[in-house]
């Protein structure tokens, strides 16, 4: 027969064991997760007891009765009365010791039984619940503390002003001043604007930083420029921290058309284009892609024939798959294009060149000849005018050929000072290296602003406190921690890598070309692959806040989204990295013969790795994971083995007779890892150059973060390094260790590292960034 469920509440003279069960009643049916079984099983267990209960269980049966549960206010009495107990504040390690505390609290008679051996019970019983009791009884006797998101933050053990100058060292005052002014409401603009405003209020922005002075930055200064291309880069990826279509139509305008002028063309060009063009008195466009031939621009179909009678070059589209497409300030603005097209006089085919072609008079009116149309609607960027233009026999003046590498005589003689047409071709494309640049440094500055979105929103956000206890900050737990501290240090290693990048293409000697063009591809590929991620993880951190419009996450995905194709397909830019690196950065590495790979095949697939240390592969110890030369050593090796093995597979192919093309394609997998790899490598090198230049109190904490990119980067790749033998399994899961212990000590420092990227409150604009407090109670 079922007990009377009124002969469960506690009574003066019910004996001491029920007071002493009192905290292990409770637990039992809080938890919520013991089923009928499991609490027949207590009772059973409290039954056979003689220890503790003596033999009387009603009151036992009463309460651990599953078809009777008690109701909320017999639970929270218990409660009560627990914590009454327990106001001294001691701490408690078991639900026994718990119990034992609370019997003599509540005036029990202990003197009928030993409190040793009823220790023992209690425990017996708290291991048969299955729960953590320390845990369980520290949270019984807690009060739980309302959540405040107004509690001070933990204080970084840095100066986040101090590494923000050592981070701008150059071009510090123009990143600033730049930064200032697209803070303005100006310079403020809403994604749902209806697109023809939107595109009217991005050209008047144009208009204004033209007025003073960012469009010419890096044209000679006869031409009202500053002649410092590096400049030019540098307000290129602060602009980025502002609106991408406003960042994408001054790099059309001043990057790639004026660039264009000023690389390809001659003094003529420059006195008669300059100027307007760095004023946007004369709006360009940049026409080298076409609908059907995408990156591979070498074989571009719209044809530029030299007519000797007229002196005149007559551009045309021979079928609309040859039509230029995606064209930025084609649609609506631009009245000048640098128009790509092959070549072709006294039936002698020379390749592709560069032309310069009007396609509007004054009134905005395409000319005769030229049909324009709008690509409309886009994933993102839609403030910027893209548009697809076709030539019908458009006639062009013989002076319209940008002549810096090729002329073309009133006869009809070709010349060129490059006689090797491959080498002639990719020197002509040597603009596309400025964008590159500038979109892998733009790619950065989006990574910065979801960065520091997310990670200030982690640290004041609040949920899942321990039992009782006060909520925590979500950053505070490591899978968090993990899905952006790593991203975070490798953001800061491609912070330093793209500024020595910036630096190098200002000053760069004509021998150093080929090397940058092939760095300029590697870190564009890698940094806006980057940026995607971030985004999406930044995104998933802020939970529903971060689908919010307001804090700016599809923004940044959408219209960075196609950074990982502009200037060139990532996978393709991959490929010209590895092909730099097996020629050695020979100007023929983009021809799809690889001619340089051949040549260089020999000594590199003969090239033997240093024989493997066992002692370094499985050693474990926190003072070798964290040493610098470990980790140069480790990522080194992994580029320097995927150079030479992929070496040794090319030859063996082409030595079987595979065409190089063919041979290439197969091993296709294996030559994107070597780019990737050594760009790793490139961004270590970076990062420990920056620890070794930084100030004392900078560069330990530099040191740190870079300590965590590199194991990070390690730890992506261990199924490698488990494979090729580098290292042993002990040695993969004490890095797993080292990373998860530098993303804990990472924590407190992470707000201060997105602080130093210097985004000012109002240009970082999302309201998740900002802290919010729990209305008053």
């Amino acid at each position: 027969m079922t007990p009377s469920t009124t002969t469960r509440r506690e009574r003066p003279e019910d004996p001491a064991a029920l007071q002493a069960l009192l905290p292990i009643l409770y637990v039992a049916w809080s938890d919520g997760h013991l089923g009928p079984d499991e609490l027949l099983a207590v009772r059973d267990r409290i039954r056979a007891d003689d220890r503790l209960f003596g033999g009387d269980t009603a009151w036992a049966e009463a309460w651990l009765d599953p078809t009777h549960p008690p109701t909320p206010d017999e639970l929270a009495e218990i409660r009560d009365r627990i914590r009454a107990a327990s106001a001294d504040g001691d701490r408690v390690d078991s639900l026994a010791e718990l119990g034992l505390k609370t019997a003599r609290a509540l005036g029990a008679q202990l003197a009928d039984w030993s409190e040793p051996e009823a220790l023992a019970a209690l425990r017996e019983l708290e291991d048969l619940l299955g729960v953590a009791g320390g845990e369980a009884a520290r949270a019984l006797v807690s009060s739980p503390a309302r959540p405040s998101l107004a509690e001070p933050g933990r204080a970084a053990a840095f100066d986040s002003a101090a590494l923000n100058e050592f981070l701008d060292r150059e071009h510090r005052q123009l990143r600033r001043t730049l930064l200032h002014r697209l803070a303005t409401p100006e310079f403020r603009n809403d994604p749902e604007t209806p697109r023809a405003e939107y595109r009217a209020r991005v050209l008047q922005q144009l208009r204004v930083l033209a007025a003073e002075g960012y469009g010419s930055l890096s044209y000679p200064e006869e031409f009202g420029g500053r002649g410092d291309p590096a400049a030019g880069v540098a307000a290129f990826e602060t602009l980025a921290f502002g609106d991408f279509s406003l960042l994408v139509k001054y790099g059309v305008q001043f990057g790639l058309f004026g660039g264009s002028i000023l690389n390809l063309g001659t003094r003529r060009h420059h006195e008669t284009f300059l100027r307007s063009v760095g004023a946007l008195d004369l709006p360009g466009c940049y026409a080298m892609s076409e609908t059907r031939h995408g990156s591979n621009v070498r074989d571009l179909e719209t044809t530029a024939t030299y007519d000797r009678k007229t002196q005149e070059f007559v551009v045309h589209t021979p079928h609309p798959l040859a039509r230029k497409d995606w064209i930025g300030n084609a649609a609506l603005h631009g009245r000048l294009a640098t128009v790509f097209a092959q070549l072709l006089s006294g039936g002698r085919h020379y390749g592709v060149h560069a032309f310069l072609v009007w396609i509007r008079d004054e009134a905005g009116r395409p000319l005769p000849g030229v049909t324009i149309e709008d690509c409309g609607h886009k994933v993102g960027l839609n403030g910027v005018d893209n548009g697809r233009i076709a030539f019908d026999q458009v006639r062009i003046s013989r002076d319209s050929l940008l002549d810096r590498f090729a002329q073309m005589s009133p006869e009809g003689v070709y010349s060129s000072p490059i006689a090797s047409e491959g080498r002639r071709f990719f020197t002509m494309l040597g603009t596309l290296v400025a964008g590159r640049v500038s979109v892998a440094c733009a790619s950065l500055s989006a990574s910065k602003t979801a960065l520091a979105i997310a990670i200030r929103y982690a640290d004041q956000r609040r949920q899942f406190g321990p039992e009782g206890g006060s909520e925590r900050p979500i950053l505070d737990y490591l899978t968090l921690q993990r899905a952006l501290l790593p991203r975070l240090a490798t953001t800061y290693a491609l912070h330093f890598a793209l500024r020595d990048l910036q630096k190098r293409f200002g000053s760069a000697r004509e021998e150093e070309g080929p090397e940058i063009e092939v760095l300029a591809a590697g870190l564009k590929a890698i940094a806006s692959t980057h940026n995607l991620e971030t985004v999406q993880a930044c995104r998933e951190a802020c939970g529903g806040k971060g689908y919010l419009a307001e804090n700016r996450f599809g923004t940044l995905r959408n219209d960075t989204d196609v950074f990982t194709t502009f200037e060139g397909a990532n996978p393709v830019l991959l490929q010209l990295v590895a092909k730099g690196l097996l020629s050695r950065y020979k100007r023929e590495m983009g021809d799809l013969n690889v001619w340089g790979i051949v040549r260089y095949l020999a000594d590199r697939a003969g090239t033997r790795m240093a024989e493997l240390n066992p002692v370094v592969t499985r050693r474990t110890d926190r003072a070798h994971l964290l040493d610098p030369s470990f980790h140069d050593a480790a990522i080194r090796w992994r580029a320097e083995h995927l150079l030479s093995t992929v070496a040794a597979r090319l030859k063996s192919r082409i030595d079987a007779g595979t065409d190089s093309f063919e041979a290439l394609n197969e091993c296709q997998d294996h030559v994107v890892e070597l780019a990737r790899a050594h760009v790793d490598l490139v961004l270590l090198e970076r990062f420990q150059e920056a620890v070794r230049q930084a100030p004392a109190g900078l560069s330990e904490v530099l040191e740190e973060l870079c300590a965590l990119f590199a194991l990070a980067t390690m730890e992506r790749q261990r199924g490698w390094y488990l494979e090729s033998g580098y290292m042993e399994s002990v040695k993969t899961k004490a890095i797993r260790a080292e990373v998860n212990r530098l993303c804990r000590s990472q924590r407190d420092r992470a707000l201060a590292l997105v602080d130093a990227f210097g985004i000012p409150d109002s240009l970082l604009s999302a309201p998740a960034a900002f802290v919010q407090e729990y209305p008053a109670p």
